[in-house]
């Protein structure tokens, strides 16, 4: 019987229980009870379709995967970014999409733009243009593509020049930018961009009586910079922006249509039901429900994905109609407070949490669940439940929910980081929803802090401003300054005093510059933060960080993040492992006994030496570890039973894994027997072996040993000088798609290449002995070769000759001499 006849007949029944007098006390008992089992059931309902949605999401990403959707001008850097990437579904949009594109290819039009009004989906269709013609432009030969580079910058109602300078140019080197000059950041961009077409996308500029004209007017700057043809893509709720960014070039705007009745329902109906497996009658009913609630929204994108994934976690007919009846779904910000207010209380407070953060600021998943468990707004129903765990599955209700969406995709080292954004429109429901809690200073912004304040994020500061304001704070639990403040040594106090006078701070996050050369040692009295649970302390500039002994009476800390490329030294090092709550160590130093920190995720770097407490065997019971693991200094493990006792083939989180050998104090024969132990996770995504001086692969590269990595997706082998060519690993690592092989003696590629159908990335460095090619997979996208033969590399620059016709036809060819 479903909820809703159920309800009916109860009805029925106490109408008439109250006529028939005694007995309708029993019967209220009995109600009672079946309305429990009713609960039980809806569910248990509720959590299978819950299932089903996380298996699928699975499989899309899998698939997504499998597909290589590696859509970024890559370089050789560390990190590109796959700006733009579609997050939304995109309906009946082709043509206007193809009139964007033809505008973009025309040569009497600088700037096209594209304006609605928020929620509209205007973001999403530039995401959609952008990608499409990087698609477009994959295809064909570097100098035959239109445009040679795509930048993608959110601009924002109070924007910095200087910050937007910064992403530009970012963009186009592949690097990060650290001018404080904005000349000589124009310069540096006037450099990059001088050989190039390009195309800018400004995304939500706006014009109003607090926009700065003359700023808006310098971010078209570039266009004086590029090679002819290059243009700007700008989306914004007021058409009128367009003819702000500068009188001087030529604009057209084009306005998003609304979607008719019928391509809304599908988009609707897309986010509420997508392949839900729900079979008829009840699929039926739920779209004729479904077609009412979407005549309510307004045809507006946002509504539907929101409303459409609120509805998506509970397809029962009573809960749609329930939905169906209310007026608040008649305007935008109605739709999105009820989809809000569908979410569990704790959910609710880690959206809020988000205000404190600028908008579209790009969030790791990760970094954000550990703010929320260091804030205790995670609960668990269990002493054996994970509040990391909770905490992944209420990060994964606001994604598919839409509050939560996808940025962009950024290449780092070699594997893709997702990166999640807010929309405006919802950053201001979290604002409303965090008011009084949740506040950050930015520039320009003249508005008190209000005396009450929980979590306060600081943008724009000197190091004044946090004596003058943040002192008097005193219930704050959250204090994130992500401007690098100057510091020096007169500002050693300003820290006493904020240790002393805030010790209710669960999450400190500051962010400095310092000259180099600069010894900057943190106030013992730091241990007076008994609540503290995410400390990070990172410096900008070649300055060296003293951390106290103090640190290690932070007894609840769980992340430790701290960075200075001059280096960080922590004082009372030995007594690390006293920290027993921590869960994420990042820092340049080597601490040790780590194998004593049970709930440790994140390590990245561990580093083996023959002193008691940096044994390999430190890592056997750290079953939690996830991410990047860097194990170096495997010259001082002695056998294959000291590096199986590592467990590494049982830590299923990680992903990415590099095996390094320093010196040669170790025999190649027992190097060998070392690396057969030391068999990474069979769902490990990338692995560097660097310096191996064995010349055997181990069972689990050449496929005698089940278990292995066989899905991995990146292999570099480094330095291995004494390994020879193996037609083996592109047998077992079917699905790669990087393959990087530096100074190496392999006499030739192996003839079974062709067969890696997702390879994308082939780089050669330093080979000397490689004369020729074999026979390339048709998926490449990018072949680098560097200091490799001449014979070999002339070769390859020869037109006609085999090795030249191997790779003519591959997008990105890139040949260098040292």
């Amino acid at each position: 019987m479903s909820l809703a006849s159920h309800v009916i007949n109860r009805t029925v029944m106490e109408s008439n229980c109250i006529i028939m007098g005694p007995l309708y006390i029993l019967l209220k008992k009995n109600m009672k009870k079946v309305e429990k089992l009713i609960d039980e059931a809806q569910e248990i309902f509720t959590l299978k379709n819950k299932v089903q949605e996380t298996i699928g999401q699975a499989a899309n990403q899998q698939r997504r995967n499998e597909l290589g959707m590696l859509t970024a001008d890559v370089t050789t850097g560390d990190r590109q970014k796959t700006t733009a990437y579609p997050v939304g579904k995109i309906t009946d949009r082709d043509n206007i999409c193809q009139d964007i594109r033809t505008m973009l290819h025309a040569s009497k039009c600088d700037v096209v733009g594209i304006y609605g009004i928020a929620g509209s989906g205007k973001t999403t269709l530039a995401q959609y243009v952008c990608n499409a013609m990087k698609e477009e432009e994959g295809e064909k030969e570097e100098r035959k593509r239109h445009f040679h580079l795509f930048m993608w910058i959110h601009v924002t109602q109070k924007f910095s020049v200087h910050a937007i300078f910064s992403e530009m140019l970012e963009a186009a080197s592949g690097k990060k930018a650290e001018y404080a000059s904005l000349d000589v950041m124009q310069k540096k961009l006037e450099h990059e961009l001088s050989t190039k077409r390009f195309l800018l996308v400004l995304d939500d500029v706006w014009c109003n009586k607090d926009a700065d004209d003359q700023n808006l007017q310098q971010l078209i700057f570039p266009l004086k910079f590029g090679l002819e043809g290059s243009k700007i893509l700008a989306t914004s709720r007021n058409k009128g922006a367009f003819a702000a960014l500068s009188p001087e070039v030529t604009c057209t705007s084009i306005r998003i249509p609304d979607l008719k009745d019928e391509d809304f329902h599908e988009m609707f109906m897309y986010y509420a039901l997508g392949s839900s497996g729900l079979v008829d009658p009840m699929l039926g009913e739920l779209e004729e429900i479904g077609a009412e609630i979407a005549k309510k929204l307004k045809r507006l994108s946002l509504a539907a994905r929101t409303v459409g994934g609120q509805l998506r976690r509970k397809q029962d007919v009573w809960f749609w109609r329930s939905v169906q009846v209310r007026d608040l779904l008649n305007e935008t910000t109605g739709a999105l407070w009820w989809s809000y207010q569908q979410f569990d209380e704790h959910v609710r407070q880690c959206f809020a949490y988000c205000s404190i953060f600028s908008r579209r600021h790009h969030f790791k998943r990760d970094e954000l669940v550990q703010f929320w468990m260091a804030e205790v707004f995670i609960e668990t129903t269990n002493a054996v439940q994970d509040p990391y765990d909770v905490g992944q599955n209420y990060f994964d209700e606001l994604l598919s929910a839409s509050f939560l969406q996808l940025g962009e995709r950024i290449v780092e080292h070699g594997s893709e980081v997702d990166y999640f954004t807010v929309h405006d429109l919802l950053h201001d429901l979290a604002e409303e929803a965090a008011r009084g809690d949740c506040f950050r200073i930015e520039e320009g912004v003249t508005e008190e802090v209000p005396p009450a304040v929980r979590h306060l994020s600081v943008g724009s500061c000197d190091i004044k401003m946090p004596t003058e304001k943040i002192f008097e704070l005193q219930n704050l639990r959250t204090l994130i300054i992500d401007c690098y403040i100057k510091i020096d040594s007169t500002d050693e106090k300003v820290f006493e005093r904020m240790f002393k006078r805030l010790k209710k701070l669960r999450v400190l996050v500051l962010s400095f510059s310092a000259d180099d050369g600069y010894i900057f040692s943190l106030p013992a009295c730091i241990g007076l933060l008994k609540h503290l649970r995410y400390f990070a302390f990172n410096v900008r500039g070649r300055a060296r960080i003293i951390m106290p002994n103090s640190v290690t009476k932070l007894y609840h800390i769980q992340a430790l993040d701290n960075y200075s490329s001059a280096g960080v030294v922590f004082t009372g090092s030995k007594n690390i492992s006293q920290l027993i709550n921590l869960r994420c160590i990042r820092s340049m130093e080597i601490f040790p006994d780590i194998g004593r920190l049970k709930w440790l995720q994140k390590l990245e770097r561990f580093s083996i030496s023959k002193t008691q407490g940096y044994e390999l065997r430190q890592l056997k019971d750290l079953s939690k570890l996830e991410g990047v693991l860097i194990i170096t200094g495997l010259e001082n493990v002695q056998s294959k039973e000291e590096s199986i006792e590592a467990s590494l083939a049982h830590k299923d989180r990680l992903t990415q894994l590099t095996l390094s050998w320093g010196d040669t104090s170790c025999s190649p024969e027992v190097e060998a027997e070392v690396l057969e132990g030391l068999c990474p996770p069979k769902y490990l995504e990338r692995l560097e072996v660097m310096d191996y001086h064995g010349s055997k692969y181990p069972d689990w590269m050449v496929g005698q040993q089940n278990g292995s990595p066989m899905h991995l997706r990146n292999l570099w082998l480094f330095g291995c000088s004494r390994l020879e060519s193996a037609p083996e690993l592109f047998e077992v690592f079917v699905h790669l798609r990087w393959f990087r092989l530096s100074f190496s003696n392999w006499h030739s590629l192996p003839d079974n290449m062709e067969r890696l159908a997702s390879l994308l990335l082939l780089e050669i460095h330093r080979c000397p002995n490689i004369q020729s090619l074999p026979a390339l997979p048709s998926s490449l996208e990018r072949f680098f070769l560097r200091s490799c033969s001449e014979e070999l590399m002339s070769s390859c620059e020869t037109i006609g000759h085999p090795n030249w016709q191997k790779i003519q036809r591959i997008p990105y060819i890139s040949i260098i001499r040292d």
